[in-house]
């Protein structure tokens, strides 16, 4: 098993369901069952049907096995931390405005809001 910690996956860009049970210490049937529980898992499949893991599936089933082997969540409980995670690293997107002419009242406005989110995204 490689530790996600100490040691980095091998550069590959496809992983086979065996190599994928060694790395994360799991049984294939185990991978399988996950995939129909995490929707963030959906290995592509080879012509001849073999589940073919990208690294970021790879990435994905360690943490899932770290939720629910040591962290000991459900699998309703580390679905809810996945979608947490999610949220955490994904970056929202603004779409600004700004108006053709220059009114000091409204940029003072947008320069308060700016300040409010950046004081939000500081408290996350």
């Amino acid at each position: 098993m490689v530790d996600s910690q100490t040691e980095p996956l091998p550069d590959k860009l496809y992983f086979k369901i065996g190599e994928v049970s060694e790395i994360v210490g799991v049984e294939s049937y185990v991978l399988r069952y996950w995939e129909t529980e995490f929707s963030a898992l959906k290995p592509s499949k080879s012509p001849t049907q073999q589940r073919m893991y990208r690294k970021r599936d790879v990435e994905i089933l360690l943490r899932i096995k770290k939720l629910l082997y040591d962290d000991m969540y459900t699998i309703a409980g580390a679905k809810k931390q996945l979608t947490r995670d999610g949220e955490k690293n994904s970056t929202p997107q603004m779409s600004l405005s700004l108006p053709d002419h220059s009114d000091v009242g409204l940029l003072k406005k947008f320069e308060k809001e700016l300040l409010e989110l950046a004081k939000f995204v500081d408290e996350k």
